[in-house]
Formats: C-alpha cells, sequence, structure tokens
C-alpha cells in the first residue's frame, strides 16, 4: 500500500511509521518538523503543514490511506488540533483518498449505552486535564459528520509505549478489558491494529477499540 501518514513524529504516530515500513509499505511521512525521521527504504519525509490543503491535496493524490494520528498535545494545542481534523478530511475529499484512519482517544468510548468515558470524568478532574479528552471528543463529532470513507479507532483507557505483542482484542464502542478490569495496550500494538485495519478494512465508516 501507499499510505500518507500525517503527524509521523509523534509517540503512536513513529510506531504507526515504523509498523507500516515493517510490512513493507510505503509511506509518506508527514510533519511540521520533520528532523527526528530517520530515512529508511520506503519512506518519503514530507515538511508540510496538512492545513495547507492545497498543497497538501496535491501530495497526497495516489496514496492509497491516509493517517490522522495528531495530537492536541503537538504545538498549537487544540485549535490547531482541531483545525488539523478539518484539513484532513478536505485534502482526501480533494485527493480522492479511499480510507481514512483517524488515531482516536478513550473519552467517546461507552460504559454503558449513553453514557461515555468522558462523562465519568467531568467532576473527577480538573478542568485542564479534561480539556484533551472534550477536544478529542470533539473532533470525533466532525469526522462522523464528514463524508469520506473513514474509521475512528480509539485506543484502551491506558495506552503508553511497550511490548509488541501482537495480540489485542477488538471492541466497539464499549472499552476492551483485561481479565483484571484493566483497559489497556502498548503503543506498539495499537499500531498493529492501525496497519491490520488499513490492510483489510472492516470498520469503514465506524469507530472500534482495541486492547488486551
Amino acid at each position: 500500500m501507499k499510505i500518507l501518514l500525517i503527524g509521523a513524529t509523534g509517540g503512536i504516530g513513529s510506531r504507526i511509521l515504523n509498523e507500516a515500513l515493517t510490512r513493507g509499505h510505503a509511506v509518506t511521512a508527514m510533519a511540521r518538523n520533520t528532523q527526528t525521521i530517520a530515512k529508511r527504504e520506503g519512506l518519503k519525509i514530507v515538511q508540510a503543514d496538512v492545513t495547507d490543503v492545497a498543497s497538501v491535496a496535491q501530495l497526497a493524490t495516489g496514496h492509497d490511506a491516509m493517517v490522522s494520528a495528531t495530537s492536541p498535545r503537538s504545538k498549537g494545542g487544540k485549535e490547531q488540533y482541531l483545525a488539523t481534523i478539518h484539513a484532513v478530511l478536505q485534502v482526501a475529499k480533494k485527493a480522492k483518498i479511499p480510507y481514512v484512519l483517524f488515531v482516536g482517544g478513550a473519552g467517546s468510548l461507552e460504559i454503558e449505552p449513553g453514557k461515555r468515558v468522558l462523562d465519568t470524568l467531568l467532576d473527577k478532574l480538573p478542568k485542564e486535564r479534561l480539556e484533551e479528552p472534550i477536544v478529542v471528543v470533539q473532533a470525533r463529532d466532525v469526522v462522523f459528520a464528514s463524508d469520506v470513507a473513514w474509521t475512528f479507532l480509539s485506543p484502551a483507557g491506558q495506552i503508553a509505549p511497550g511490548e509488541r505483542t501482537g495480540r489485542y482484542r477488538l471492541g466497539g464502542m464499549q472499552p476492551v478489558k483485561d481479565a483484571e478490569g484493566q483497559s489497556r495496550i502498548s503503543n506498539e500494538d495499537y499500531a498493529v491494529a492501525v496497519l491490520d485495519e488499513l490492510e483489510h478494512p472492516v470498520h469503514k465508516g465506524r469507530q472500534f477499540n482495541v486492547g488486551y
């Protein structure tokens, strides 16, 4: 496959990049600062901002899939993050990308029908810690309202650097939990799930989550 990866330098994006290249895919890795991306076979490195929709759409044309791995933690914060989500959708439409996968968050998953994980945090966390999950839920709603072929992949409640086991379990709108009742996954196995979905898409137009 020929994959355009937006946000290739982040904690999740860098793992997706490595997983895709390891599997032999051709990747165009795009970021506003590409200095930390090492040259590798099958990799094209592009320093650009996806909000320059016209230029990026020209670059994106001919790719089989697009992955948006940006985060509200990056420079520019939540405003830049939402602008990036809107721009990714515009680029996908202009470039006629067949499939766009968005790296999401766990806040929009449901503890039970109609009750989101985010709802359980509103009276538990200080305002500044709520800003990130709130803006990711807002981004999800933007994606849901679009008319491109998308998937929104939420991680488990706990996601961090760790081991690549190649194993995970799939869930829908309720978080996947392990035998101890923990919702967790490593960055590396999340990236495995991203590539599995890109290679064999079964969640187009849907949100799903992965965990151990």
